[in-house]
């Protein structure tokens, strides 16, 4: 009997307690003044702070804190008014004039001052929309976000706090002392400081500009890597590429795959598949199917090098090319080991086991000078210095032979038009009439001889200083007595176009790009149970609780595929 009446107590003891305990789906209301004012505020309780606390509101783990709190239990919905303190454990804290809390939906609405504030960054705007449910806050009247290194902002804004990410749409500007990013889509990560940009977006410093149309930058680290249309405005150097990679504090740029480098000093492009840019030390360092290419208005230089350099300042820059040389010009070509050309002055130096073709002939020597002339840029000069030989194919396959220590050569409208041959010259020459018969080869040995050509043809030799030889019969020279030596003749490997520069030569695999993928397609911050859920006694419409037109990300450009 006992044992029965000690359940039974027991049941009436817990069931008080259950209908005594509060409901967690219901907001909790903590204050020592409460009033009624049904004619402005009918069906709810208002609460009042006194003079050292203010109301207290806890729901479900959120905690805030007010001056003045009209709570409607009927509907759960809650107006809080006057130095508003929201506080979602540790990680999220907001301040504003004026809130509202339904929670039924769990969705808060703040305005007047706001500023949310998280361990990583603080945000602050003048209305913001907080779902708890999702666990996202969203505005769309401007907004300024602040973390570690940089400031943010932008007209509409959603951050995501599980992922603590920033996704900013419209008018974004970040401002570092360094640098400023202008974008109409980035989306930014507070704990990394990582932005990821989505269209036509640019990062502005004091000595350089990027642009991308998708890219990534570390804003604490100060480097980026760029996809889509990218380029770098470095000083007097535009890089562009299918990859860019920029870092700051190096003041050092890398691209990969159709790089076009233009120095708009000097007037001049490289070209290749991977380079270096050092603003320090004002140098590129381009390789795979690296081509300089000196533009002028009719007729530019190039020069392809298996590596090229491009050093100095713009007042004193060198080309340097090593290893596998070509340079083409009209009427014009040549190979060599390696190439020296410095823009400023117009000389160019092939080192290495030169050959140049002008017209139909070929030249050698231990090395070879190009003299242009900066101001027309037209060809002036050249000089071959030590064991000069000039050699052109005769019409029956005959060579065409002269040879000397040195050779000095000038120009007159780009063309050659006297060459001159000094010290120890032999040649060996085909003589033929004006029909062009051969009647005989000239095989001779002079201190000088100087050669007139015409649209690259020698009209005139003329020899000078201790001149001995005859002219021969045709058939009283033997073949083996028709090759001067160190003759040889590499017409095959004369290069007549632009493509020729890389005649022969394998092409390179371009490098495999690790694109950036396109931005995450997020549900609509608001959605069809917000408006549903709509407290009669809100501040806010049906119509306010929809994402605009104007606001949502397909509007914005730039976020198709590459």
């Amino acid at each position: 009997m006992k044992s029965l009446q000690f359940i039974l107590f027991f049941m009436v003891a817990a069931l008080s307690m259950a209908q005594t305990q509060p409901d967690a789906s219901s907001i909790q209301v903590e204050s020592p003044f409460t009033t009624v004012d049904e004619a402005q505020f009918p069906g709810a309780i208002i609460y009042l702070r006194n003079t050292g606390n203010q109301v207290f509101v806890n729901h479900r783990g959120i905690e805030m804190y007010c001056d003045k709190a009209v709570f409607y239990q009927n509907s759960n919905f809650i107006k809080a008014i006057g130095n508003v303190r929201m506080n979602q454990g540790d990680t999220i804290q907001m301040n504003s004039k004026y809130a509202e809390y339904n929670g039924n939906s769990q969705l808060a609405y703040a305005s007047g001052s706001v500023n949310m504030r998280s361990p990583e960054s603080t945000l602050q705007t003048d209305t913001l929309y907080f779902d708890r449910a999702k666990q996202q806050a969203y505005y769309r009247s401007g907004g300024t976000v602040r973390d570690t290194a940089s400031t943010l902002k932008s007209r509409v804004g959603r951050y995501f706090m599980k992922d603590k990410k920033y996704q900013f749409l419209s008018n974004v500007v970040v401002t570092n002392p360094e640098y400023v990013i202008n974008s109409n889509h980035l989306n930014f990560y507070s704990d990394t400081g990582h932005a990821y940009m989505y269209g036509p977006s640019t990062i502005t410093g004091k000595t350089s500009k990027v642009y991308c149309e998708r890219g990534f930058y570390d804003t604490r680290a100060d480097q980026g890597y760029f996809v889509k249309n990218s380029s770098i405005d470095y000083d007097d150097r535009n890089v562009k590429g299918d990859s860019l990679y920029f870092n700051r504090g190096r003041n050092f740029a890398s691209a990969v795959n159709n790089i076009v480098i233009t120095d708009t000093i000097n007037n001049s492009v490289i070209k290749g598949d991977y380079a270096e840019v050092y603003r320090d030390k004002d140098s590129v360092y381009m390789t795979k199917r690296a081509v300089a290419i000196s533009v002028q208005d009719k007729d530019s230089v190039y020069i392809h090098a298996d590596t090229l350099m491009v050093t100095g300042k713009q007042a004193n820059r060198l080309v340097r090319g090593f290893y596998g040389v070509r340079l083409f010009k009209e009427d014009l070509s040549g190979k060599s080991d390696s190439i020296v050309s410095r823009q400023t002055t117009g000389l160019t130096k092939m080192i290495g086991k030169p050959i140049l073709w002008i017209g139909k002939s070929q030249m050698t020597g231990d090395s070879i000078f190009i003299q242009s002339n900066v101001k027309t840029e037209k060809l002036d000069s050249l000089h071959v210095f030590y064991n000069a030989f000039i050699v052109d194919k005769d019409t029956l396959g005959g060579f065409n032979q002269i040879k000397g220590k040195e050779l000095v050569g000038f120009f007159k409208d780009n063309q050659l038009d006297i060459v001159n041959i000094n010290k120890n010259v032999e040649h060996l020459i085909y003589v033929r009439n004006d029909i062009q018969e051969l009647i005989g080869i000239d095989k001779r040995t002079s201190g000088r001889m100087v050669l007139e050509f015409e649209d690259g043809d020698v009209i005139l030799n003329t020899n000078f200083d201790d001149v001995r030889g005859t002219t021969f019969p045709p058939d009283e020279l033997p073949e083996n007595a028709r090759t001067l030596r160190g003759l040889n003749w590499r017409g095959e490997e004369q290069l007549f176009s632009i493509e020729d520069l890389f005649k022969g030569k394998p092409v390179p695999k371009q490098i495999k790009i690790q694109g950036l993928p396109l931005p995450q397609a997020e549900k609509d911050f608001f959605d069809v149970e917000n408006s549903k859920e709509l407290n009669e006694n809100s501040e806010l419409k049906k119509d306010q609780l929809k994402t605009r037109k104007k606001d949502k990300l397909e509007n914005i450009e730039g976020t198709g595929e590459n």
